[in-house]
Order: C-alpha cells, then sequence, then structure tokens
C-alpha cells in the first residue's frame, strides 16, 4: 500500500512537476524524547497528524487528560496545545509527524480526485471531537502500515532531502484516511478544506487595490506562481490578472458616480500606474472614456450604470420612445 503512488503512472513529466503540483509546503518530522520532560506547550502555525511509535503521549484539554500509546494516531490542530510525552522505560518516546496547511491539503485532494477519480464524503458527526482542537485513535492496519514503513524511510539520508519522496508521501497519508471510512481523524482532516478556500480568497480580496505583483500574492498563499494561477482559476474563472482589472474598473465606475474626484485621483485610488493607463483600460472595457462614463450618468435621469463590454446595454426612455439609436 505504501508505493501506491510509486508505482502507478503519476502524468507527470518530471519531479519538479508533481512538487508544483502537490506543493512545498507539507513536512515530515520524527521526535525522539529520552527524557521525561513534564507537561509542554506547542504552538503550532501548521496542523499535523502524527502516529506514535513508542512510549505514551497524553494531551490535556483543561482538567481533562487524553491518553494515547504506541500505535494511535493523532490529530492537532492550530494553536495552543498541551502536551507530555513519556518514554518506555529506558528507550526513548518516538512519533513521526505530518505537518501540513489546509492549501497542502486542497491540492492534494484536488490531485487525488483528478488522478484516481477518488470522490470524498464526511457524514461524520461526533460532538466529541467536533468541539476539540486534538482527536486521537487507534490507527487501522493500513495507516499502521504506512507509518512504521514512513519511520523506515526516515533513516534514509537521501529520503531527508528528497522534496518529491516527501510529498508522495504526504499525499499517499492524505488517501489512507480520506478514502478511509468516517471516523474522527478523518473528519477533523477534512474539515481543514474549506479553511483553505477561505483563507485564499481572503488574501485575494484584501490585496485588491494594493500595488502588490502576481509573484508577491502566490508568496502570501504559499504556492509557486503556476499553481497559484491554476487555483486562482478556479476560485474566479479567471485569470488573475484580467480579475484584478475588472474588479478595479467596477470600483472607478463608481467613484465616478458617486463623488467629485478628478480622473487621475480615481486612477490612482483604483492603484492603476498612470491616468492613460486607467483611460486606455476603461475605453477598452465599457468603450467609453471615465469623462464620457461620469457624462452620461450625470445627464441621465436614471440610475442606470452603463453594461460592461460584451453585455447589451439598456435602452434610455426618451431614446425608445422616438425610436432614436443610442
Amino acid at each position: 500500500m505504501t508505493q501506491l503512488f510509486v508505482q502507478k503512472n503519476l502524468k507527470y513529466n518530471s519531479h519538479e512537476e508533481f512538487n508544483e503540483f502537490i506543493g512545498p509546503t507539507a513536512e515530515i518530522v520524527k521526535y525522539l524524547e529520552s527524557l521525561h520532560n513534564g507537561i509542554q506547550s506547542q504552538i503550532l502555525s501548521r496542523y499535523a497528524i502524527g502516529y506514535i511509535l513508542r512510549g505514551t503521549k497524553y494531551i490535556y484539554d483543561g482538567d481533562k487528560r487524553q491518553t494515547l500509546a504506541r500505535g494511535d494516531v493523532f490529530y492537532l490542530g492550530l494553536g495552543h496545545h498541551y502536551i507530555e510525552n513519556v518514554p518506555d522505560g529506558s528507550q526513548p518516546y518516538e512519533e513521526v509527524l505530518f505537518y501540513y496547511t489546509p492549501e497542502d491539503l486542497q491540492r492534494i485532494l484536488m490531485h487525488l480526485n483528478i488522478t484516481y477519480g477518488l470522490n470524498i464524503s464526511n457524514e461524520h458527526s461526533c460532538e466529541n471531537c467536533r468541539n476539540r482542537t486534538h482527536v486521537a485513535m487507534p490507527a487501522w492496519n493500513s495507516l499502521r502500515n504506512f507509518f512504521v514503513n514512513t519511520n523506515n524511510y526516515l533513516r534514509d539520508e537521501e529520503f531527508r532531502h528528497d522534496e518529491t519522496a516527501e510529498n508522495i508521501k504526504m499525499t499517499e497519508l492524505i488517501y489512507l484516511i480520506a478514502s478511509h471510512e468516517d471516523c474522527c481523524i478523518k473528519s477533523k482532516l477534512l474539515s481543514n478544506v474549506d479553511a483553505a478556500k477561505e483563507n485564499f480568497e481572503q488574501i485575494v480580496y484584501d490585496h485588491i487595490f494594493k500595488d502588490i505583483s502576481i509573484e508577491e500574492l502566490a508568496r502570501l498563499t504559499h504556492r509557486s506562481l503556476t499553481s497559484f494561477k491554476k487555483e486562482f482559476r478556479r476560485h474566479f474563472q479567471m485569470p488573475p490578472h484580467k480579475w484584478f482589472i475588472r474588479q478595479r474598473l467596477m470600483h472607478s465606475r463608481l467613484l465616478l458616480i458617486s463623488t467629485s474626484k478628478s480622473i487621475s485621483e480615481i486612477g490612482n485610488e483604483c492603484t492603476f500606474p498612470n491616468t492613460s493607463h486607467f483611460i486606455k483600460l476603461f475605453k477598452k472595457e465599457y468603450q467609453m472614456t471615465p469623462a464620457t462614463y461620469r457624462h452620461r450618468h450625470q445627464n441621465s435621469q436614471t440610475d442606470e450604470v452603463p453594461a460592461a463590454a460584451g453585455e447589451e446595454a439598456p435602452v434610455p426612455e426618451k431614446a425608445a420612445e422616438s425610436g432614436a439609436e443610442r
């Protein structure tokens, strides 16, 4: 099972192409603690799924303590966690952790759906896990074998520096959980998908009127430029450059009819590099200059806004009555 994504033809021409699709931010880490260090505070900025290889782990939630043992898989959400790792006698405590972001998860699930036709459902409803930032349960056979195999890989120096191998293991882990019957771990994992969409769109909307390059936006969303453009099209159905121009032009129309600001002031407020560029783009989109648009609106007796390019504009009542053309 652990060779699932190695043996199949992934339809990618290179390691770089696979990494670009899956994303570079997932990380696999093995922890060992030889000494009992008591309760420790951890602050996570990424989600984590882990597996206990040896020893005992306690996760604290207020005055309650959850006990995890060898063979248990666990999920940790973002934020503060109070944990205690206890070695097994003279043997150190050992665990393997996979860190990921909502964006990593979303890309991997999309890859599994496109490449393998994996359709995922999540009907799990459990008050116990819904309101907690951590859950744990005994790993099922295929998941247990996966983590044991991953632990063996981590002993290999080449694997620890192979981004493609790490991404393949992350994809396999998500597959094993997402394709399993409904359970707390699966429910918590899939609940992170919506966070990815909301975070991506929020970052985009926050920068509509800021002078920022597409490359910088891609970095803010933890994506390569190519991955960002693909993701953007899925959310907004058009390329980033075209979408940003359209949003800024739509805002400029509002300013033209609702303020007395000059054309240059409006162009500057809508983040166009200069007035002539603003006028050129406005005319291309609406078949008239900003000044003409403002003048026509001021002379009309309605609040109708001329239609955008490709749309049929409404005919003024007077023109309709007289049969005159616009």
